[in-house]
């Protein structure tokens, strides 16, 4: 199990194919806040309930300067039916290895119906403009999760 980060922590640098397989590394990201939130599953129920909030907040907080991108476990083709099904405009990106989510503390064990598993920790970070972790939360529900956000970054 990966240790959590914290806020002040530097963001573990990354570089990911996206839903059409060109890659995304945080590093092309700075200057902006980013929200970036790992997910367990695409085209499932709560996967679908967070990443559709997401999508219907993205304006506002795009006005604010802050970029949205999801990451699961998925391979770029799923994110892209993923995305086209759910009208999703940021970028998902695909971390079948999960090396990225572990950077992240965001894989490990986590209780699923009263059993101990082994797998994605619904998580999400907010990076400042210059890379660090402002917030960190892990365990959410994905029902709420935007509007906590949101209300956390003041919109």
């Amino acid at each position: 199990m990966s240790e959590r980060l914290q806020p002040g922590d530097v963001a573990p640098e990354f570089e990911l194919p996206d839903a059409d397989g060109k890659p995304v590394a945080l590093a092309s990201l700075r200057g902006k806040r980013v929200i970036l939130y790992f997910y367990p599953a695409a085209m499932t129920p709560g996967c679908t309930k967070e990443s559709v909030d997401f999508q219907g907040s993205l304006g506002e907080l795009e006005a604010a300067n802050v970029t949205v991108v999801g990451v699961s476990p998925d391979k770029p083709d799923k994110l892209a039916r993923f995305r086209e099904k759910e009208g999703l405009s940021f970028p998902l990106l695909s971390d079948p290895g999960t090396e990225v989510l572990q950077a992240y503390g965001a894989y490990g064990e986590k209780k699923l119906y009263g059993k101990v598993v082994v797998g994605v920790i619904r998580s999400t970070f907010i990076i400042d403009a210059d890379g660090r972790i402002e917030k960190a939360y892990y365990n959410v529900k994905a029902t709420g999760h935007v509007e906590r956000l949101r209300r956390d970054l003041g919109l």
